[in-house]
């Protein structure tokens, strides 16, 4: 080899050598600061709570504080582009739900790519979805629901947590399926919708359970089904939209935590460890039940395969709806 060639190959072998060092230096002290974890979605609902009750079991396996922000907005893209445009350091991950990864990016122009900007940790949580009106709504099962729909196109509305998020796609699919037209009334996040829903301004919603759970312990709102191929073990009494007669209704969901592209391997598995330790402490397992959810935890992998599969389950309905970001 030349002397020239030489020592450019050896020059090329120092850089590249440096430029791994810092990372791989970076990896074996990690954590040494807090960590922020970006919650897409306002205070109170299922993305929050489900962060909140992972966050102490994560901060006690890392030594270091997990602290939630809530970055709400654009159906969650907001905040999972806090998440992509981090730093790649473990030092900002974020805890969210699918639409933002398997919707928005089918509806919308967003500034990631969610399967290349978007490194999953680990699902942490399943969670059922159900149909729900007001108490004091005239609509007692899903058929009255759907009845009246038919009966006044158009004329129904229909809150979600964001354009975009699963709760919107499921009143689409309920749309598609049913053969009505809820018209569609987004907001920033469960808790304002479900505050428009008591007041009346809304005459329905399809929220993840975790969000609204209490409402239907108190008797605020009224569950119609969940929208789940099985019932729920915190609803036992309400029927699933098959039993309601619609079967294509489902809208299960997921919460799990990403992390930007360029992650440290060793960072990135020291994240998932820290949230498969958080999931199995009691503390954890008995707010994620307290939120009606369920754990499951996925690996980074199998995270990552179940966001290819439900991009390709709602591009469908986005597709056949006509589904778009209002």
């Amino acid at each position: 080899m030349p002397h020239a060639t030489l020592r450019r190959a050896v020059l090329r072998f120092i850089v590249l050598a440096a430029a791994a060092l810092p990372a791989a230096v970076h990896a074996e002290d990690y954590p040494s600061r807090p960590i922020r974890m970006i919650v897409p979605f306002a205070p109170g609902g299922p993305a929050d709570l489900l962060g909140r009750a992972v966050a102490p079991g994560m901060s006690a396996y890392l030594r270091q504080p997990v602290v939630i922000e809530n970055h709400a907005g654009a159906g969650g893209a907001t905040g999972v582009d806090t998440v992509v445009k981090a730093a790649p350091d473990g030092y900002t991950i974020g805890i969210t739900g699918p639409g933002a990864l398997v919707a928005v990016p089918f509806m919308t122009k967003v500034p990631y790519d969610p399967m290349r900007d978007v490194v999953p940790i680990a699902r942490v949580a399943e969670v059922n979805a159900v149909i729900i009106v007001a108490a004091d709504s005239p609509y007692k099962t899903l058929a009255d629901l759907v009845a009246a729909a038919k009966a006044a196109p158009g004329k129904l509305m229909f809150g979600s947590a964001g354009a975009g998020t699963i709760t919107h796609l499921a009143g689409e699919l309920l749309n598609m399926e049913a053969g009505i037209k809820l018209v569609h009334v987004p907001y920033r996040g469960a808790v304002p919708a479900s505050t428009d829903l008591l007041g009346g301004h809304i005459q329905c919603m399809l929220p993840d359970l975790p969000g609204v759970a209490g409402l239907i312990r108190a008797g605020s709102v009224r569950a119609l089904a969940v929208t789940s191929r099985t019932r729920s073990i915190y609803l036992p009494d309400v029927p699933t939209t098959a039993e309601a007669g619609f079967p294509n209704v489902i809208s299960d969901s997921w919460y799990g935590l990403i992390a930007p592209r360029g992650i440290p391997q060793a960072v990135l598995d020291k994240l998932y460890a820290a949230a498969a330790d958080a999931i199995g402490t009691p503390d954890a397992k008995d707010q994620i039940a307290k939120q009606s959810a369920v754990s499951a935890l996925t690996t980074p992998q199998g995270f990552a395969s179940l966001i290819a599969e439900e991009q390709a389950r709602w591009k469908r309905v986005i597709e056949t709806t006509g589904a778009r970001m209002e």
